[in-house]
């Protein structure tokens, strides 16, 4: 079972990140795109926008994807935790934890799943698993 609860986890937080680099990259998803990413990037001083936008989207798809079929784990759950901490330290940190006032508790909760995540190992249902 803890198996099955690993590939859930997995793919379920996995999926849902590359949903938002989709968003930020090629505006799916109700996504502004990589130009209008780039321009709120921009506006909110991480310069230069588009290679942050870039660094942004790319780093939640790949690591989504990773941590989805779970393939270098660890890689993955790197990317979500970099892009995470950066969004709390650029956007979220200074509102406080609670979501509600736009804090970082969703930020922290998807933080702890992705090293969660990567201390047990993507579990027996997994690419990694495959490749051992």
């Amino acid at each position: 079972m803890m198996d099955l609860g690993l590939l859930i986890i997995r793919v379920v937080v996995g999926l849902l990140f590359v949903g938002h680099g989709a968003q930020k990259l090629l505006g799916w998803f109700g996504g502004y795109g990589l130009k209008g990413t780039a321009g709120w990037l921009d506006s909110i001083g991480m310069k230069p926008g588009m290679t942050m936008a870039i660094m942004a989207g790319a780093s939640e798809m790949l690591g989504g994807l990773l941590l989805a079929v779970g393939l270098f784990t660890w890689v993955g759950a790197a990317l979500i935790v970099i892009t995470m901490v950066v969004s709390i330290a650029k956007v979220h940190g200074s509102n406080g934890l609670w979501v509600t006032q736009n804090g970082y508790e969703y930020n922290l909760v998807l933080i702890v799943v992705a090293i969660g995540v990567a201390m047990i190992g993507a579990g027996e249902f997994s690419l990694d698993a495959m490749i051992q």
